[in-house]
């Protein structure tokens, strides 16, 4: 599988898209949609032609070009079934434990309460991909919009049983905002020294901090150690 991350929205909400294409069959998609042009171009760029937008939740943030892009491209938008209603021209609904295919690429859904209700997380367990959407950042994870603390550790947990070679994929670039406290709740911590070391090359390159590996991110990132919902109100 190639992954090809596309910035959008740079500099007001740094939100990233993600290209997938299965190099198997040549069979395409975008994970959220932003804004239609700079995925446009790249897709131009690429020469190719998504099948599919797969939509992680509804902020706008994440759905706004869907209609655009289907409208260009003739993708058909896949979206979980809770959010069927707040989803843009979605086509395909989709839960909890399902197998949805790109080509030969199998995506396992993961519904993954707190941000929003009806987030799901798009993991491609053979390619050890994980696109996490506004659930987990780099050393953080999205604010409660509409779920609960309790909601948010249950999907943390869910994310915490995945294999720590797996690579994540976040929605957003939030890593400067973050790494302050992360370093301040790793004090002796030498994977978080290799972390900012990682982070601070990439980002002086103009890149994006991930992907990390899932590895990496549960010895650094305050949320995901966190035992109960308690800890994690104490966290935000």
């Amino acid at each position: 599988m190639k992954i090809e991350t596309v910035l959008c929205r740079e500099g007001s909400m740094d939100n990233y898209a993600y290209i997938i294409i299965d190099e198997d069959t040549g069979v395409s998609a975008i994970v959220d949609a932003p804004e239609a042009a700079n995925i446009v171009n790249r897709c131009l760029e690429l020469g190719i032609k998504p099948e599919y937008i797969l939509n992680t939740h509804h902020h706008f943030d994440h759905t706004d070009a869907n209609i655009e892009l289907k409208n260009i491209f003739g993708s058909k938008i896949v979206g979980a079934a809770y959010d069927e209603h707040r989803i843009p021209g979605i086509d395909i609904s989709v839960r909890d434990g399902d197998i949805f295919k790109i080509g030969s690429l199998e995506a396992h859904i993961i519904h993954a309460e707190g941000h929003t209700t009806g987030h799901i997380l798009w993991y491609f367990s053979k390619e050890k991909a994980l696109f996490t959407g506004d659930v987990l950042f780099n050393l953080c994870v999205g604010g409660l919009f509409e779920g609960t603390s309790e909601q948010m550790l249950n999907s943390l947990k869910k994310i915490k049983t995945l294999p720590d070679d797996v690579m994540f994929y976040p929605g957003h670039e939030y890593t400067i905002h973050a790494i302050g406290f992360a370093m301040r709740a790793n004090t002796g911590n030498s994977v978080m020294d290799e972390y900012v070391k990682i982070a601070q090359e990439r980002l002086d390159k103009g890149l994006p901090v991930s992907p990390i590996s899932l590895g990496m991110e549960k010895a650094c990132n305050p949320y995901l150690k966190a035992d109960s919902k308690e800890d994690i109100k104490n966290l935000f």
